[in-house]
């Protein structure tokens, strides 16, 4: 009986400690197990919503940002490369004296979104700008389930990627 006791902890131990595993590579971003529900304007608007930016940036977020659709004839001035994906967006300032984009990617099943992100990380250009240019070290590609993020800003990147990063609840 202690046997079958035993065995039967070791094992819930070893289906908790998988179960809180999985947990934390989510938390940590790239996790396959959770897909954002929503359109992609309204994952932006989420997003914008709750980060903790500055407040001439938010200004910026009524009057001087632009949302555009990312097609396949603008794929690799926005990402830097030719993918396929299901739908994309890009939010980018209609004058701005700083570089800045965000783009939302919703890749298609069964993608490996690991390889997109490496490609869109190695050939996205952070001076595709006039006059006006990112910092290299400055450029977050990261992803919740199949919604890739990619964020180029030199000073609210890091705000805009932990609101994204907590809409994973």
């Amino acid at each position: 009986m202690k046997k079958v006791l035993v065995l039967f902890l070791v094992l819930a131990f070893c289906l908790g400690s998988l179960t809180g595993c999985r947990k934390e590579n989510v938390k940590n971003g790239g996790g396959a197990d959770i897909n954002l529900d929503g359109s992609l304007e309204e994952i932006l608007s989420k997003i914008y919503e709750t980060a903790e930016l500055d407040d001439s940036f938010r200004e910026y977020i009524d009057t001087g940002l632009q949302t555009k659709e990312i097609t396949t004839e603008n794929c690799s001035y926005h990402l830097g490369t030719e993918i396929e994906f299901q739908e994309a967006i890009a939010s980018e300032p209609l004058i701005m004296p700083s570089a800045y984009e965000l783009c939302l990617v919703r890749v298609k099943e069964g993608a490996d979104i690991e390889n997109i992100k490496k490609q869109i990380k190695d050939n996205v250009d952070p001076m595709k700008w006039v006059c006006v240019g990112v910092d290299p070290e400055n450029i977050i590609v990261d992803n919740i389930g199949n919604v890739i993020i990619l964020i180029m800003s030199d000073d609210q990147g890091e705000a805009l990627h932990k609101a994204f990063l907590a809409l994973q609840g």
